[in-house]
This record gives C-alpha cells, sequence and structure tokens, in this order.
C-alpha cells in the first residue's frame, strides 16, 4: 500500500534511477530507508530489501539526496510579512557575533514548504549582511513543528560582512564603520579581543568573564566553527582571504560575485566558495559581474562550488533552476549536482548526515519524474528523515502539516 502523506515509515525506492552523489549512479537502483535512516543502496540485483519494508516502485523516475542550501534566510525572513516578519539584521552593533539566527526562526514561513516543493531538504539559515559580524548561523531540515526539532548543527558558522552593505548601513549612521578600512577594522578588532579572551580563560587561576561575543569568535579561531564571508568584489575577496590568513580561522566565500577573476588564487588556498544569488538584477555596485558563467569559471579552476537562492532573494524552490542554467553556461555536468548536495555539506561539516546518499546517512531524498537538470523535471515526493513530508499529485502541491490541530 501507499505511504501517506505525513508517515514516517519503513520503506524502499525501488527501480528508479539513483544518484547518490557518492560517486556512483544506478539506472535501476534500491534505496532502503529504515527508522529515518538509509540503510542500503545500490543496483537492485545486489541490494537485499528486508520483508518488513514497503517497497514504492519508482521505475522511470530520478531519485536524488535532499538538496542543500548553504546560505539563506528563510524562516527569519519571512515572506508577506513585511516588518513583523523580517528578524534578519539586527542593525545595531557592528559586532553581532553573540546573536544567533535560531532565535528568529518561524517553522512556519512559506519558503519552508516552497523548499520541500524544490526538493530542497536542509538549509543554512544565516542573519543578515548588515553587520560587520553578522552573528551565528543554523543547518536544520526544512520541515518540523518547532526549531529545536529541526536542527542539524549550531552554530553551524559565524556570518561576517564586507562591502557596500555595512559600509551604507552604519554610513547613513554616520558611526564607525563608514568605510571598507572600518569594516575591517571592527573584525580585526573583534578577532584580536576573542584571542586575549580564549588566552585569559584558558589559564587555571582565570578571572575572565564569560563574553557571549568572544566564546563564539574564539571557537572560530580554533577552527571548530567556518566563516562564513560575505564578499562580492574582488577586493573584498582578496581581504577576506588577508583576514582569514592573519587569524588562520576556515574562511568559506560567499556570494563570491566576482570571485572568478581570481579562480586559480581561490583555488590554490583551497577556499570554497558558496556563489550566487544568480536570478536577480545587478542592484548594486560589487554585483555587476553578477553572471550565469560564474560557477562554471570556478569549478573548472578547481574551486569547491555551492549555489545558493540566498533566500527570499530568489525563492528557495528556484535553486535546482539556478544550478540547470549554470550548466548552460559552462558549469561541467558532472559537477552541477554537487553544487547543491555533497559540495555544501562538506564545506559547513554537515556531511556525515546529509549531502548523498549512503548507508547510515539521513533519510532525505527527492524523488523525480526526469532529470533533475531538466528545466521541466518536477519533484514528485520529498522525504525528512525517512518522513513523506511532501508530494505532487493530480496537479497539487501537498505538504504533510507538521503542527498539531492545525486548519
Amino acid at each position: 500500500m501507499p505511504i501517506t502523506l505525513g508517515d514516517k515509515t519503513d520503506f524502499a525506492l525501488v527501480g528508479g534511477r539513483v544518484l547518490t552523489m557518492a560517486g556512483d549512479e544506478y539506472d535501476d537502483g534500491v534505496v532502503v530507508v529504515r527508522d529515518g535512516k538509509v540503510t542500503a543502496v545500490g543496483p537492485r540485483k545486489k541490494v537485499r530489501i528486508p520483508r518488513a519494508v514497503e517497497q514504492i516502485d519508482v521505475s522511470g523516475k530520478w531519485v536524488a539526496p535532499g538538496f542543500v542550501e548553504a546560505h539563506a534566510h528563510v524562516g527569519v525572513h519571512e515572506e508577506g510579512e513585511g516588518w513583523a516578519g523580517d528578524d534578519t539584521n539586527e542593525m545595531t552593533d557592528p559586532n553581532g557575533a553573540r546573536l544567533r539566527a535560531l532565535d528568529a526562526i518561524n517553522p512556519d514561513d512559506q519558503g519552508f514548504r516552497d523548499a520541500l516543493a524544490g526538493g530542497v531538504t536542509t538549509v543554512v539559515v544565516k542573519p543578515g549582511s548588515g553587520n560587520p559580524i553578522g552573528g551565528q548561523t543554523v543547518a536544520m531540515k526544512v520541515w518540523g513543528r518547532i526549531v529545536d526539532e529541526m536542527v542539524i548543527k549550531n552554530p553551524c558558522s559565524v556570518k561576517s560582512a564586507l562591502g557596500e552593505n555595512p559600509k551604507r548601513v552604519y554610513g547613513e549612521k554616520k558611526t564607525l564603520p563608514s568605510t571598507r578600512l572600518g569594516v575591517t577594522a571592527v573584525i580585526r578588532d573583534a578577532l584580536a579581543s576573542a584571542r586575549e579572551y580564549a588566552d585569559a580563560r584558558s589559564k587555571k587561576d582565570s578571572t575572565e568573564k564569560y563574553d557571549g561575543s568572544k566564546e563564539i569568535l574564539a571557537k572560530v579561531l580554533s577552527g571548530d566553527v567556518p566563516w562564513c564571508q560575505h564578499t562580492h568584489r574582488v577586493d573584498d575577496i582578496a581581504t577576506a582571504i588577508r583576514l582569514a590568513d592573519e587569524f588562520g580561522y576556515r574562511l568559506v566565500i560567499n556570494h563570491g560575485t566576482e570571485a572568478h577573476l581570481i579562480a586559480s588564487h581561490i583555488a590554490e588556498r583551497d577556499i570554497p566558495v558558496v556563489i550566487g544569488p544568480l536570478f536577480t538584477s545587478r542592484s548594486k555596485v560589487e554585483v555587476r559581474r553578477r553572471s550565469l558563467e560564474n560557477p562554471g569559471h570556478l569549478a573548472r579552476a578547481g574551486v569547491k562550488v555551492a549555489i545558493t537562492t540566498d533566500h527570499p532573494v530568489v525563492p528557495i524552490d528556484f535553486l535546482i533552476y539556478q544550478v540547470a542554467l549554470s550548466v548552460k553556461e559552462g558549469l561541467p555536468r558532472d559537477e552541477a549536482l554537487k553544487t547543491i548536495t555533497i559540495n555544501p555539506a562538506e564545506m559547513l561539516d554537515l556531511d556525515d548526515r546529509v549531502g548523498s546518499l549512503a548507508k547510515g546517512k539521513d533519510a532525505d531524498i527527492a524523488v523525480w519524474d526526469g532529470d533533475p537538470l531538466d528545466v521541466t523535471s518536477r519533484c514528485l515526493q520529498t522525504f525528512v528523515d525517512g518522513r513523506l513530508v511532501y508530494e505532487y499529485v493530480d496537479g497539487e502541491r501537498r505538504t504533510a502539516q507538521p503542527f498539531e490541530n492545525a486548519k
């Protein structure tokens, strides 16, 4: 019997073309799911399907891991809610390291339902870019009742911004930082202070008091938490790399609009790039070189690339369309789906749970009626932790309701 929307059960997807994103593809494949985890993946002739498992025939369909959106504001910048639903930027303190996206996410935001329709099952929610240091990001599933039950990793990274945004925000207030010099100085001062704090706290008889901002920045400096740097222009990207060299943290370039101009330099440093959004106008100076060709330039240079919608800048369910049209403009096809699966998962230390279909990983799966890179293909079913939470039936999108007694 078919699985009912909202059910969490043991099942096997049988007969589809399985894209594992772990190096293997199977034209007549099987994915076995038990207790919310993938327990087996492989060709039908080699995978044993337990009798207690419900078999779902997906012949003629494509089976892929749920996509990973590496940079979005879903839940903190709610659609259609105006100022009341916008908690993206706390633009009253240039150093917002202690701020947590986790504390402002509404799981009932329409963006989460749109994510499921686009095959997205994991999202890294980030504060905005109005501050030099915006705050802590969180990696989470896109379906659930309360954010605490949806978390994969918190904090996932720390968000920081260079370039026009913080310069404009504080320049309009006529306070530090109002220039690129000032923005960089704020970041440098905060990191230097955190380094001193960590040294003081490590001493046996330390009297150093706990400080939330310095505590999380100390974790950045120790390498435990990545540093996600909002930066578009090539000179700002160079500054991001300079700061990373100075303090020794794990840099992940976010947006990277002009990263292709120094692609070989970035590749030599083994710095990953989360690029996008790609479906936008050139609305400000630093995105004047925005192009669907840029992911391909970076990938061919050997840079590990992830693609982002920056939702709600671009709707999150358009993530796969950005990838497909990047292929049209030169992104190698064999790298394309990696940019929204295993690549972002590896960049942000999530690959032990998501980003590929492999034994022991979370059963986050999307079933497509055709090649996901064909823009006419549609996501038919989305599973999160082995639960069917979205389906497309008879021309209608249906999403499981996570909330009790909801109408």
